[in-house]
């Protein structure tokens, strides 16, 4: 099978990737059920890459569903060392507006654990450091490339994770407001936390559709406001990574292919074969 050095994982508006080139579609099964959709293997930008739409093709999974542990564990099978993730979202802050691009370095998690968020337990136990969620390598490359493009890009920030699939109550948005939050989405988690456990460098282009709904001069956020900015951002995104991917270097030097290195707790002596053999991907350069 052939293999991708860097995926991008597109958000709502983004269910394909234009500009890539020998283009093969592979439809993989992993220990946790199928991905969202077929994943595009092809070329762009002289490296070789692989595209995945997070809510599949035809917008088919809600955030809730989108079986986050097998995309970032198929990715991972075919030799993914980096993830761009394009994530639609709404801004918490009156200098950041619709069109703007954000390039998060924290997230701030208002899921309700209904979403599988680790890969571990079942008989192995491990515990990575996740205080900058973000890979700090390709999080760069990414707000440099946006703003060499004259994209007007903002480098940090706290991106809030809800549930959905409703959006906020202006109550909640202004509380989100208050604790200091930049951004607001509903994907980003738990696909942070399994790529940093799959020792997988993660970046997001969060791309601004609305104000959410704590600006009461503005149009409150519904599908319509969202879907009235994507053409523009899916156009800016795709840019943004054509020109981001020419400049990833080959070698990682950032902590995150060491994640797991000193994170699994359970002796290896009591792991069930089982588990063995499912996180073998995963945890096999680490256990004797």
């Amino acid at each position: 099978m052939r293999s991708a050095r860097i995926a991008v994982i597109g958000g709502t508006g983004l269910y394909k990737m234009e500009g890539v080139t020998d283009i093969e579609e592979v439809n993989l099964e992993t220990p946790f059920g199928p991905p969202s959709d077929a994943i595009v293997l092809g070329r762009l930008a002289g490296e070789s890459v692989a595209f995945l739409p997070r809510h599949g093709r035809g917008h088919r999974h809600s955030p809730s569903e989108v079986p986050s542990r097998a995309n970032i564990y198929a990715l991972k099978s075919l030799g993914v060392e980096r993830i761009i993730s394009v994530s639609a979202c709404g801004s918490l802050r009156e200098e950041i507006a619709p069109l703007d691009v954000v390039i998060p370095n924290q997230l701030f998690d208002r899921t309700k654990g209904i979403r599988p968020a680790t890969f571990f337990g079942e008989g192995i136990v491990a515990h990575i450091g996740f205080a900058d969620p973000f890979c700090p390598d390709l999080s760069a490359v990414l707000y440099e490339t946006a703003r060499d493009q004259g994209v007007r890009v903002h480098r940090g920030g706290t991106f809030v994770v809800i549930e959905g699939p409703q959006f906020s109550t202006r109550g909640e948005s202004e509380v989100y407001r208050q604790w200091g939050m930049d951004i607001i989405g509903m994907t980003a988690l738990p696909e942070a936390k399994l790529a940093r456990e799959a020792e997988i460098c993660y970046a997001t282009l969060a791309m601004v559709t609305d104000y959410d709904v704590w600006k009461v001069s503005e149009e409150p956020v519904t599908v319509e406001v969202v879907v009235r900015n994507l053409h523009q951002n899916v156009q800016t995104a795709q840019a943004i990574i054509r020109g981001a991917i020419r400049c990833i270097a080959r070698e990682r030097t950032c902590p995150c292919p060491h994640a797991l290195e000193n994170a699994i707790i359970t002796d290896p002596a009591a792991i069930p074969s089982v588990r063995r053999e499912q996180l073998a991907l995963l945890i096999g350069k680490y256990l004797p």
